[in-house]
């Protein structure tokens, strides 16, 4: 028992809740590793981009980490964001509007891109258009992978931020000091108010994400067969 649990007999319950809390906040992260890797996956298989798959960095802090996936995902949205530009340069824009429109079928849309994919990509699949309307012309989309970055992003800069994602492997005692420096009563309690704050909104954000991404692999799994 740490000398400060005399003084503090909640500390020994509180330092199991922040080892509980800190692993969860890691299995958002490294979901969210997964869920960026498949979508570089498909954009690199249907709409031809270059995007490098990206790794979990186990002795780097979770700022760190956070940030592996926020500049991954700006370039994807950067590759997106060329897409959009030349569907809006090819397409009349009656029907670049229609693709912004959430009350539009979704089949219609696809019928739509696939006007004009060949001439932006080459080549023309169905798949390729499902993607497009799945990630270009869709706001909702587009909304949940914004969210996800700004939830990163707060976290990064949170106390949070500094803490090393390996501090798991050590003993619980260990991954207090490793956590907050220390065992204080006081830092245990906004160790937890902090994970507790921003696991809400990661876990939101991160199953939001996971299920958008998921809608456009197996869309495109439909589109092949």
């Amino acid at each position: 028992m740490a000398q400060s649990d005399f003084l503090y007999p909640e500390n020994p319950k509180r330092r199991q809740e922040v080892n509980r809390l800190h692993q969860q906040l890691l299995d958002c992260l490294s979901d969210s590793f997964d869920v960026t890797n498949k979508l570089t996956e498909v954009l690199n298989t249907h709409l031809g981009c270059r995007l490098a798959s990206i790794e979990m960095k186990r002795d780097g802090t979770i700022k760190e980490n956070c940030d592996i996936i926020i500049q991954a995902i700006m370039k994807i949205q950067k590759e997106l964001q060329k897409v959009d530009e030349a569907l809006k340069d090819k397409l009349e824009p009656t029907l670049y509007r229609k693709l912004q429109d959430i009350k539009e079928k979704e089949t219609e849309k696809i019928a739509i891109v696939q006007k004009v994919i060949s001439v932006i990509l080459g080549e023309a699949t169905s798949a390729a258009s499902a993607v497009a309307v799945k990630l270009v012309g869709s706001n909702i989309t587009t909304g949940i992978i914004n969210k996800l970055v700004t939830v990163l992003a707060q976290i990064g800069a949170s106390l949070l931020g500094s803490i090393g994602v390996a501090v798991l492997g050590l003993g619980i005692d260990m991954i207090v000091r490793a956590i907050l420096g220390a065992v204080e009563k006081t830092q245990l309690q906004a160790a937890i108010k902090s994970y507790e704050k921003h696991l809400v909104e990661f876990k939101s954000a991160s199953e939001k994400y996971n299920h958008a991404i998921t809608e456009v692999t197996n869309l495109v799994k439909h589109q092949m067969k």
